[in-house]
């Protein structure tokens, strides 16, 4: 039988081996569901069940998963829309700060439940993404929204494995603000990309596409794709390289205000 496990912490590293001192290649979100693969006496492996990564997670900051649905953790949710909110406990009256992309189960009215404690949050700071993708008005605004959101992380440092304001990186940036708007992006540029729907060309793309990146610019042998951003309109996109930030884009790619190419563009997707 499987077995699940929840992060009751408001963001936990996942790491390549079992080591305080081994690359993070992810981090869950307070809440996120796991199912166990291994364990060993401080350590435990999981597997996501949001995005499939699996890594090393320190065991104390994981809970046996009760009463929840492993399998349901994917749909459409409530989840945090802002860089950063607080979660009051009902009972006890501790607070827990959660990050922008959060998922809320069981949410009614300000209040959701986790780990069959029941949590007070105010409602601006959600986001009911069952209540956008249902409704034609809001579709029709997703695009500008999702350009919003992204940029409510304006200068959030870089940092590998990063899904979160204090510090995140490309791809992390790219799924945590597409999760606010019901869209279950995978975790990595190079899964990402096999997502959506092409766009042709960079003057056909709409604000919100995201924009794949490999450096042939740097080496004409580069294939992998290996970086990723959000596109505000033709000519900007917001991506997290050094921090998150505006650059100019062209059918080239990105370039620096001097006009230095950085990132070769490769492809450009829809999720909207």
């Amino acid at each position: 039988m499987k077995e699940f496990v929840v992060n009751h912490c408001t963001v936990t590293p996942v790491r390549q081996e079992p080591s305080e001192g081994s690359e993070q290649l992810t981090q869950l979100l307070f809440g996120e569901v796991c199912e166990v693969l291994d364990r060993l006496p401080r350590w435990t492996k999981i597997r996501s069940t949001m995005d499939g990564q699996e890594g090393w997670v320190d065991f104390k900051m994981l809970s046996p998963a009760c009463n929840l649905s492993p399998l349901t953790s994917h749909l459409p949710a409530t989840v945090v829309a802002i860089p950063l909110a607080v979660a009051t406990d009902m009972e006890t009256g501790e607070e827990v700060m959660l990050t922008l992309g959060t998922r809320l189960p069981n949410y009614a009215h300000g209040t959701f439940e986790v780990l069959q404690k029941k949590y007070l949050i105010d409602p601006a700071c959600v986001n009911n993404t069952t209540q956008v993708l249902n409704s034609d008005l809001s579709r029709a605004e997703l695009p500008n929204n999702v350009c919003a959101v992204a940029q409510t992380l304006l200068n959030a440092p870089y940092l590998w494995g990063g899904k979160n304001m204090m510090g995140i990186d490309c791809s992390g940036f790219t799924q945590v603000v597409y999760s606010v708007f019901g869209v279950n992006l995978l975790r990595n540029a190079r899964e990402q990309i096999t997502q959506g729907i092409e766009v042709a060309s960079l003057a056909e793309a709409q604000p919100g596409d995201l924009a794949f990146f490999d450096h042939a610019d740097r080496d004409p042998k580069a294939t992998n794709i290996s970086h990723v951003g959000l596109l505000l309109d033709n000519e900007r996109i917001i991506h997290c390289s050094g921090c998150v930030h505006i650059d100019t884009i062209d059918e080239m790619g990105i370039h620096l205000p001097n006009g230095e190419l950085t990132h070769h563009l490769v492809q450009i997707k829809r999720y909207l």
